[in-house]
């Protein structure tokens, strides 16, 4: 999958920048950013296990950290890496999605993220679509 995002520079902590046409779009295109930035596949001996993930929040920003962070969570309790996503409804105040994850032993660790942060967030909607602004605590 080509990478739908770009890091930006940041002192402490990791940055990064997505965009994408719907919001469904921009909020697959997020997860898998935080995915790729925390693992690199080494090998495709595991079946892909689905997962159902249902979140709530009071806006956008909200419902996107939300979703981020219980996408890390999920990821640690069960062992896997998220590489596929799809967005089954989505609101400004909720989601509910399919991830696909993989046994995390079949991945690299690049990086530890704890969390994804309120810090400097920003969703942005324009004439060409959505943009994001994430900051991950590392």
């Amino acid at each position: 999958m080509p990478k739908n995002y770009e890091l930006i520079e940041h002192t402490a902590d990791l940055c990064f920048r997505v965009k994408a046409k719907t919001l469904s779009e921009l909020f697959q295109n997020a997860a898998f950013a935080v995915f790729d930035l925390m693992a690199e596949k080494k090998s495709s001996t595991s079946t892909l296990t689905p997962f159902t993930v249902t979140e709530h929040a009071a806006d956008r920003e909200e419902l996107l950290i939300n979703w981020l962070n219980e996408l890390l969570s999920l990821s640690a309790v069960k062992g896997v890496v998220f590489t596929n996503f799809k967005i089954m409804d989505i609101q400004d105040t909720n989601i509910k999605a399919v991830v696909l994850g993989q046994d995390v032993r079949d991945f690299e660790r690049k990086i530890e993220i704890k969390a994804a942060t309120y810090h400097q967030l920003k969703i942005e909607e324009g004439p060409h679509g959505f943009s994001a602004q994430v900051i991950l605590d590392v």
